[in-house]
């Protein structure tokens, strides 16, 4: 989820939708990026409001209404963060190729970024567009709002990097991230979301991420469903 792929549950203050694969004819190239030293965003936090894509089939619409509702609801109240820390956020050197862009991402997926929201937004553009198979909006602040309500909610997460590899498309360059996550969600009825996917990294001239989408194993209804099953059922098809 790029948005966050906690099935479907991305939240925004605006619009919606979904990611795409590498497509057809693109050339993968397995990289091995050199490390590059950790960084810690700034994070605001800020209610969000999701919206489904406007092509979503209706039961889609209407799970992600639902989901939004209850979240709102029980979504935790959030201190301030100390100001002092957030200053000491620095933007991390500018990335030189494709390569340095690969490294980067290794070491927020090492950090589980899409579960703590701890990612380096140095790398994206402020008007990045990012997509899953429910959502799509566009906005690094809005994303970064988005896991900050999120976060709360993840109870033993864990994300497993399968897979890192660059790639080009036609001109653009791009990075390709499979991986697998698995969840219990801080419900009444602890739920289990567990999915596999893959997110897909476009980048400009710059080498700025300017689309972060994502494809998963399962539908968007399939995903968005294990937010409304308990966690005893779900183990049985885990």
């Amino acid at each position: 989820m790029a948005p966050s792929p906690a099935a479907g549950l991305s939240l925004t203050r605006s619009s919606s939708g979904h990611l795409s694969p590498a497509a057809a004819g693109s050339v993968l190239q397995p990289v091995s990026g050199s490390h590059v030293s950790q960084q810690r965003r700034r994070r605001r936090f800020a209610a969000g409001v999701v919206r489904a894509a406007p092509d979503a089939p209706p039961a889609v619409r209407a799970a992600v209404s639902a989901v939004t509702e209850l979240l709102r609801v029980l979504s935790p109240s959030k201190k301030p963060r100390d100001a002092a820390q957030e200053d000491k956020a620095l933007d991390p050197p500018p990335c030189d190729s494709v390569e340095d862009v690969l490294a980067v991402l290794q070491d927020d997926y090492r950090r589980a970024y899409f579960l703590t929201g701890d990612f380096t937004p140095g790398i994206y553009t402020e008007d990045c567009l990012f997509e899953d198979p429910t959502i799509k909006f566009r906005g690094l602040s809005r994303y970064s709002q988005n896991l900050d309500l999120l976060v709360p909610f993840f109870d033993s997460p864990s994300l497993e990097l399968e897979n890192i590899e660059k790639g080009l498309r036609v001109e653009t360059r791009f990075v390709k991230a499979t991986w697998k996550l698995r969840t219990y969600l801080r419900l009444p009825w602890r739920p289990l979301i567990a999915i596999r996917g893959n997110t897909t990294y476009d980048l400009n001239e710059d080498y700025k991420v300017v689309r972060h989408s994502e494809s998963w194993d399962v539908s968007a209804l399939e995903a968005i469903g294990q937010i409304f099953v308990s966690a005893p059922e779900q183990r049985k098809d885990s």
